[in-house]
Formats: C-alpha cells, structure tokens, sequence
C-alpha cells in the first residue's frame, strides 16, 4: 500500500489553522485565570470551619471530577438549551473549560495548603497577623509555590482537552481541522498539521508558565528549583 503525502494541499488553509490555534489559546487563558481564582477560593472553603461551605465545594469538585468532560459540555449546551438557557457556543465551551480546570486545581491548591506546617500558622497567630494575612502570608503562597509546576501541568492538559469542544462546533483547532481535512480529503497530512501545532502550543505554555513562576517565585529561582 502507498501513499503520498500532499501537504502543498494545505498551504491556502494556513490562516484558518493559525485562526484556531489562537482560539484554542484565548480559551485556555480565560479558563486559566477564572479556574485558578474559582480552584483557590474552593481549596479554601474545603478547609474552612463552616461545615456546609466545605460540603458545597466538595460535591462540587467531586462531580466535576468524576464525569466525563464531554457529557459537562453536551450538559452546558444542549441540556440548558432545552429548558431555554441558550448559551453561545464559545461562552458554553469556555464556562465547561472553567468548571473543569476549577474542580482538579482545588484539588491541587489544597493538597499544597495541607503540606504548610500547623506551626506555622500557630506562629503567625501569635504574632497577631489577621486571618487573610494568614492564609495569603503563611499558608497560600508557600502551598501555590509548592504546586506550581502541578497546576501548570493541569493547565497544559486542559489546552489540549478543549479538542472536545469541537464536539459543539467551538471554531478551536479540531473544529477547524475538521472542517480543512472534510474540504481537501487529506485527513492525514490535516491531523499531522494540527499534532504539530498542539506540541508547540504545549512546549508555549510550558515555556509561559516557566518565566512567569521565575517571576513571582524569586526564593525557587534563587534556589534552583525547578517550576
């Protein structure tokens, strides 16, 4: 069996790969940056004294974690629009990225809080620091910078898990490479195209994700630790 390769086929479908790529990369940052606040204020609550707060982000980690990515989304889109909350495809594709990365970084940013000596915080409460002193000072900041390279980690793979927003027609990468490989025929040399610039969208975040803990984890620099 042969086959030849024909990439020249692809070269007027450029614009549209680089078009999905940048989507693909808008929607990972906005999930980036809401899931982490949303992981953070509910590792927090998980701890808190308030027993039914704990409970409410526990079920709510718990869920996400334990259903598939795929049914959150077709649930976002499909279920609320038969009860007439119609979300946009982008919006339902970027609110499931958000709930998703929110639930495993919770998990994450707590397991970091955990690691924090109770000394610590005994020493802090002696010195008369303030609860948001505390948790921000003490316990928050050594937990992130703890589990930092875990939760870029988290967020490399949620990049490369918004592939199933296509399931929706979200115009990310898939979706586009979807649509090239259905007008050319050429589905081979279409997913090579898009398995590339997946890697090189992973190796840019993780490359991000490096110079941005160089800068606000100066003590791992200083150290050599890796982030």
């Amino acid at each position: 069996m042969q086959y030849e390769f024909d990439f020249d086929s692809l070269r007027d479908y450029w614009p549209s790969f680089l078009h999905g790529a940048l989507m693909t990369l808008e929607m990972t940052l906005v999930a980036t940056v809401v899931g982490l606040a949303i992981g953070v204020v509910c590792a927090i609550g998980r701890r808190g004294r308030s027993r039914w707060i704990a409970g409410l982000c526990g079920a709510y980690v718990e869920i996400v974690r334990n259903t598939p990515y795929l049914i959150q989304i077709f649930f976002l889109f499909f279920g609320l629009s038969s009860i007439g909350l119609r979300l946009p495809i982008f919006a339902a594709a970027v609110l499931t990225m958000v709930i998703n990365v929110g639930a495993y970084t919770a998990e994450i940013v707590r397991a970091g809080m955990d690691t924090v000596p109770p000394g610590q915080v005994e020493a802090a409460q002696a010195l008369g620091l303030s609860t948001p002193q505390i948790y921000w000072d003490v316990i928050l900041r050594p937990a992130l910078e703890r589990v930092y390279p875990a939760l870029t980690s988290q967020f490399v793979l949620m990049m490369l898990s918004s592939s199933v927003t296509s399931q929706i027609s979200a115009e990310e990468l898939t979706a586009i490479a979807n649509n090239i490989q259905s007008d050319t025929f050429r589905p081979f040399e279409t997913y090579i195209v898009v398995a590339l610039l997946y890697l090189a969208m992973a190796l840019l975040l993780k490359f991000g994700f490096h110079l941005f803990g160089q800068a606000i984890f100066p003590r791992r620099r200083r150290l050599g630790t890796p982030l």
